[in-house]
């Protein structure tokens, strides 16, 4: 059972997109930022998660990085944030709202191309301050 309704959860959302820091917010062009309930079964199955790991949230899209001549028209990229899965994964109002910042983070990282690995060294040195 859902902890929020579905449109407080959405404010978070939208309050987590607000507070990246303008250097990154001015750089996000043709983003739809959504709420899912839970991923398909195909998200799971193209991210490679597992039947026990949780996904919590899904960027779809072409990178920043690897826009170039002939991606002109393209459809809008997609960050979906999965409420009921950081909302199993996270026990307090507290913990529910740095999983979807940390989430909202980690989807707009993999729109510039930083992958997995990358991501998880930057959120290193910003927890650690080097």
């Amino acid at each position: 059972m859902a902890k929020y309704s579905r449109k407080q959860f959405e404010r978070m959302v939208a309050r987590a997109m607000e507070e990246l820091p303008e250097r990154v917010k001015r750089y996000i062009k043709n983003v739809v930022v959504c709420v899912e309930a839970n991923p398909t079964p195909e998200q799971l199955a193209q991210t490679g998660t597992r039947q026990n790991d949780t996904l919590l949230g899904l960027y779809e899209g072409i990178p920043e990085i690897e826009w170039g001549k002939g991606f002109g028209g393209q459809l809008p990229d997609k960050i979906t944030i999965f409420q009921e899965s950081i909302e199993q994964f996270a026990d307090t109002p507290e913990e529910i709202e740095r999983e979807v910042r940390f989430t909202v983070w980690h989807e707009t990282a993999h729109y510039f191309g930083f992958d997995d690995e990358e991501i998880e060294k930057r959120e290193q040195k910003r927890i650690i301050g080097v």
